[in-house]
């Protein structure tokens, strides 16, 4: 009778894990709107959709927005069925999911190179991610940036992304306008993500996001 005592009490010191279900809206690789919720995917992190990669022969690509678009064929309109851990900073349900058949979105998604195990938060998907590196899936065939150190660095103004990214989109009362090296102003222009600026790895990639060049 004892631990019977001792058991309901331990259950009821627990937070409860609410269920919820409904069609999916894919926002990127690791959020999802599930059914009016907005879903953070436990347990792993996919890259920004602005996030860029290197291939073996050096050619950068867009593998943010590739990311974003792979999980959007997979799971947009797709009904989940998630399981609430948490809530994060920006408000949103932080929660693992599933689909109809009972595979675990975030394993799918780091086993297929789409995603890295979260290990700041969850080591459950480390093993997923490791194989994924060595057979070289999806992400893992090319160099990239921790998700969580591209944020940072951009949240913060700092370094560039990569070696390779180090033009400088500002904005002014002369509009958008994107610095390279060597350009007059480039050394004192300093990058501030929180009013929309950020780096760009080549000057057609700063054209095609609404940014002309200095005329310095």
């Amino acid at each position: 009778m004892l631990r019977v005592a001792l058991l309901s009490l331990i259950l009821l010191a627990e937070p409860a894990l609410a269920d919820f279900s409904g069609r999916t809206r894919v926002i990127d690789g690791d959020t999802f709107d599930v059914g009016k919720v907005r879903v953070r995917v436990f347990g792993i992190d996919a890259p920004e959709a602005d996030q860029t990669c290197t291939t073996k022969a050096g050619v950068q690509w867009a593998c943010g927005a590739w990311v974003s678009s792979e999980v959007r064929a997979r799971y947009d309109g797709r009904l989940l069925r998630c399981v609430t851990r948490d809530e994060d900073q920006y408000g949103r349900v932080v929660a693992s999911c599933k689909d109809q058949q009972g595979q675990d979105i975030g394993a799918r998604l780091v086993e297929d190179g789409l995603a890295m195990a979260y290990r700041r938060y969850s080591n459950r998907y480390a093993l997923a991610e490791k194989a994924a590196a060595v057979a070289e899936r999806g992400l893992w065939g090319s160099a990239f940036q921790n998700p969580a150190e591209f944020r940072k660095s951009r949240s913060q103004g700092g370094p560039p992304p990569n070696e390779d990214c180090v033009i400088k989109g500002n904005i002014s009362g002369s509009g958008r306008i994107y610095h390279r090296p060597g350009n007059r102003d480039y050394e004192r222009t300093v990058i501030s993500p929180s009013k929309g600026e950020r780096w760009f790895c080549s000057e057609a990639e700063a054209r095609a996001a609404g940014w002309r060049p200095a005329g310095n």
